[in-house]
């Protein structure tokens, strides 16, 4: 249906993912299984589920797959959260992963929006 490697949305995507897997690196061993786990799965399903959408045939389809995308951006931005409570980031990295993680949001709501 779409070129989902065109669309900005899919390319800020895969942006956060790459950060959040800079960042989980410097999380301490103990929470690999955990935390850093949970917010590399929810960073990594954001760009995989715009593209499976884009995929599929239909617009009513591809509004269910941002939807789930949607919910993943939510997903991290509670962790991304939760790791700076814990001491795990800085205000300075929190603060960054929060924006970009709100940039996506956005992009994600507005391509929902014009899909319905």
């Amino acid at each position: 249906m779409h070129n989902f490697k065109e669309l900005q949305v899919w390319q800020k995507a895969v942006v956060l993912a790459a950060r959040i897997y800079q960042v989980t690196e410097s999380l301490p061993k103990s929470e690999r299984y955990n935390l850093v786990s949970q917010m590399q799965r929810a960073a990594v399903s954001i760009p995989s589920n715009i593209a499976e959408g884009c995929g599929r045939s239909s617009k009513a389809m591809l509004a269910n797959f941002i939807d789930i995308a949607i919910g993943s951006s939510y997903e991290l931005e509670t962790q991304i959260i939760l790791s700076s409570r814990f001491g795990y980031f800085n205000n300075e990295i929190a603060d960054e992963l929060l924006m970009l993680t709100n940039e996506v949001q956005k992009m994600l709501n507005g391509l929902n929006n014009s899909l319905r």
